[in-house]
């Protein structure tokens, strides 16, 4: 079985396009998307028009419910963009999005759990840990600790936009595929009120990126796929739409 992931695409209607372009080219049994599908000042209800057509098992990120359960003027930046660029059918879809599941079916696709936090918490992060200045990679005792008793052979997750893979010692595998849309995010916590301090969370290049998963005789194994995209034109949108910072994080793959 051979199984592609995608997450955060936030509405980088290039940067998705390229990656299914590629994945095209691998003989992918399935894809799935694990939610921060449309939030960002790019082409939201272009890229969900896209998704609505794909075949794909698709869980919902924290955008999709800040989209369906947050009032318009409470809003931050990214998510008002989205929700104003949206129509009924859009909602009706996003609407429909589980917060985790399961990859249905017989066989491997059978041991795969999907989430886009981690499995109790769509905010959370997995395999990255909040630090000041920039998050840290979590340790592995902190990954098992998160990743609870879920009986899964492969948890995939997203949120952090980082790519990671983490083996576990009882021989679970932790995936974060990163993000296909957006390749550094600065996260303006406030560590007296939250525990969270300010920090960001980047990848130092502009490619999308995504996983690919294989099940053969010794298991499930992981890589990351780094795929080229316009990503000019993205940064333009995004200036375009009053977004100065994620322009820079579109060209760069860091923050401001």
């Amino acid at each position: 079985m051979r199984l592609a992931v995608v997450s955060d695409i936030h509405g980088n209607l290039p940067a998705l396009s390229a990656v299914i372009a590629d994945i095209r080219g691998r003989d992918c049994d399935t894809v799935v998307n694990l939610g921060d599908i449309l939030s960002g000042p790019l082409w939201p209800a272009q890229t969900a028009d896209l998704l609505m057509r794909q075949p794909w098992p698709t869980i919902r990120g924290n955008h999709e419910r800040a989209l369906l359960e947050t009032p318009r003027e409470a809003m931050g930046t990214s998510d008002g963009h989205a929700a104003d660029a949206l129509d009924e059918a859009h909602r009706a879809w996003l609407a429909g999005l589980p917060a985790t599941r399961w990859l249905a079916g017989n066989g491997p696709g059978a041991e795969v759990f999907l989430c886009h936090g981690t499995p109790d918490d769509d905010m959370a992060y997995f395999v990255e840990s909040p630090a000041p200045g920039e998050a840290r990679a979590a340790s592995v005792a902190e990954v098992a600790m998160r990743a609870g008793q879920v009986p899964a052979r492969v948890i995939l997750c997203g949120h952090t936009h980082r790519p990671r893979i983490v083996p576990l010692p009882d021989g679970r595998l932790v995936v974060n595929p990163g993000s296909v849309g957006l390749q550094a995010i600065q996260i303006r916590g406030d560590a007296d009120a939250t525990g969270c301090p300010p920090h960001a969370i980047q990848t130092g290049s502009p490619q999308a990126r995504y996983a690919l998963l294989e099940h053969d005789a010794d298991g499930w194994h992981a890589r990351i796929v780094e795929v080229e995209y316009d990503h000019h034109t993205a940064a333009r949108m995004a200036a375009e739409n009053g977004r100065p910072d994620w322009a820079h994080a579109l060209q760069t793959g860091h923050v401001p």
